[in-house]
């Protein structure tokens, strides 16, 4: 059975990758494009040699001609809560990469799995080597009583710090009995990175760079440090389209992490 899915935020960086990726599938089909720069009606070409799609600034029409059954979200967060309504009223499921979601937007998205039975995979990160990198640190926390993160990313990237390093710093604290310990002297040095769960995180923000993370855990006498490195957004591909596989057929089911479709 194919899947037909479309994109929304199709003209970025990650939305193109996505398309090409869909493309080169056997098993999905890319029935559509969603951009708010893109014209009221045009057609798009995902890749060299393959045939056009749809391509719309109106998310809700899009939707209404294609039909898909899955929209990847690559946007941006101010524009989900609508994105997710829009789909959820459409019939259908999603999979949602873009990050800097609020609390309540990820309470509204679980909200309507259930009232219009369609499925949703919201992750902060694609790469499979990232999720072992989060869960190598979540296993690590349990025996370090210091932990920093420092994450890089390109100098486009809109929110900091990154949704992966702030859900590594809460899967790290939740794997724990106490709080990490941190300096005293912290309180009132900006330049000592922002705590989320006792997990201090540093952003860096340049060109040259897609997307790093090292987790550094210290205790009397040694250091740990575990550390993944993104130097194509193509790493980000086999996530997404396991996450599309999955969730198409999970209507009613709301996942947040990719590694809930992993064997950890």
């Amino acid at each position: 059975m194919t899947i037909k899915v479309a994109v929304q935020g199709a003209l970025g960086q990650m939305g193109r990758e996505v398309m090409r990726a869909v493309t080169a599938a056997p098993d999905l089909e890319l029935a559509g494009a969603c951009d708010a720069r893109a014209e009221k009606s045009a057609k798009f070409s995902p890749a060299e040699n393959a045939p056009p799609v749809p391509l719309n600034d109106n998310l809700a029409r899009l939707l209404a001609d294609t039909r898909p059954d899955v929209l990847v979200d690559f946007s941006l967060a101010a524009a989900v809560p609508q994105t997710v309504e829009i789909a959820a009223r459409a019939g259908v499921s999603l999979v949602i990469g873009t990050t800097g979601l609020s609390a309540q937007t990820l309470a509204r998205v679980n909200d309507l799995t259930r009232e219009y039975h369609i499925g949703a995979v919201i992750a902060p990160n694609f790469a499979l080597g990232a999720v072992v990198m989060m869960e190598l640190s979540r296993i690590a926390a349990r025996y370090f009583d210091w932990a920093e993160i420092i994450e890089l990313h390109h100098e486009y990237k809109a929110d900091a710090p990154s949704g992966t390093a702030i859900a590594t710093a809460r899967t790290m604290a939740a794997s724990r009995d106490k709080p990490f310990r941190s300096l005293d002297s912290d309180a009132g040095h900006p330049s000592r990175g922002q705590k989320f769960d006792g997990v201090t995180v540093h952003s860096v923000r340049m060109p040259g760079l897609v997307a790093n993370q090292e987790v550094i855990l210290g205790a009397p006498g040694q250091t740990l440090s575990i550390k993944h490195d993104t130097t194509s957004r193509e790493c980000f591909m086999p996530g997404v389209l396991l996450a599309i596989r999955e969730i198409a057929g999970r209507p009613g089911e709301f996942i947040f992490g990719l590694e809930k479709l992993l064997d950890f």
